[in-house]
């Protein structure tokens, strides 16, 4: 009887899953939100590419010293910012189904766009080098691209955060703020980021998040997202 029950609430919710998608696709904001996320990913590579074409043109990076970097050890745990970045997204995608927070997606991803449209901008603008003792990305995520340069702001560090931002509800809050913890430790110890890359990742995506509030939560729908604390 109660396996019956669980295959029926299991049902249900793949029902209303389905039903909620639907409706996303008849909300325009969900369009300019997903446009907003594919056209800052695209710049993101784009911008990248240039890089690596700066350097194939024989010219080359600033590596810059820094005062943390140069008095911590060198650990080879890269794959640890990639593996809790998916974690971070896969936890966002189960707070959403979780408390039925479809109406938000729309929100999610147009401040996700944002963020990784600014990072293309700004690592362009700003084009370190990669710390020393850097050695690339190894695993099966290599770090997202076969190109791992542009190091400001830190694109791990920076969405991660915003989606703790962006999630109140416990435990989920606190299993977001565990990720990015891994992942900011990571990054230091294997050389990912500068630190100025980890704190400004932080700094950005708090900026984007009360710009957000401030202006897009009233078209982008659900804001009860943003209000829910102890459910």
């Amino acid at each position: 009887m109660i396996n019956v029950i669980r295959k029926n609430q299991f049902f249900l919710k793949i029902s209303e899953l389905i039903s909620e998608l639907f409706k996303l696709l008849h909300n325009k904001y969900f369009y300019i939100g997903l446009l907003t996320l594919i056209v800052g990913m695209e710049l993101n590579f784009y911008s990248q590419k240039y890089l690596l074409n700066y350097i194939q043109n024989g010219k080359s990076l600033p590596i810059l010293s820094d005062l943390v970097l140069d008095n911590i050890p060198l650990w080879d745990i890269d794959y640890l910012y990639d593996i809790f970045s998916i974690v971070s997204l896969l936890v966002l995608v189960v707070f959403i189904i979780d408390k039925r927070k479809y109406q938000s997606i729309p929100y999610f991803l147009v401040l996700s766009g944002i963020f990784q449209i600014v990072r293309g901008f700004f690592i362009v603008l700003t084009p370190f080098g990669n710390p020393m003792g850097f050695d690339g990305t190894e695993g099966p995520f290599n770090g997202f691209t076969d190109i791992e340069l542009g190091v400001y702001p830190s694109g791990h560090t920076g969405i991660a955060y915003l989606y703790f931002l962006l999630v109140k509800a416990k435990p989920y809050r606190y299993i977001l703020l565990f990720s990015v913890s891994v992942i900011i430790l990571a990054l230091f110890f294997s050389r990912g980021h500068y630190t100025i890359d980890i704190l400004s990742g932080v700094f950005f995506a708090y900026a984007i998040k009360c710009f957000g509030d401030r202006h897009l939560l009233r078209y982008f729908g659900d804001n009860s997202a943003d209000k829910e604390t102890d459910k």
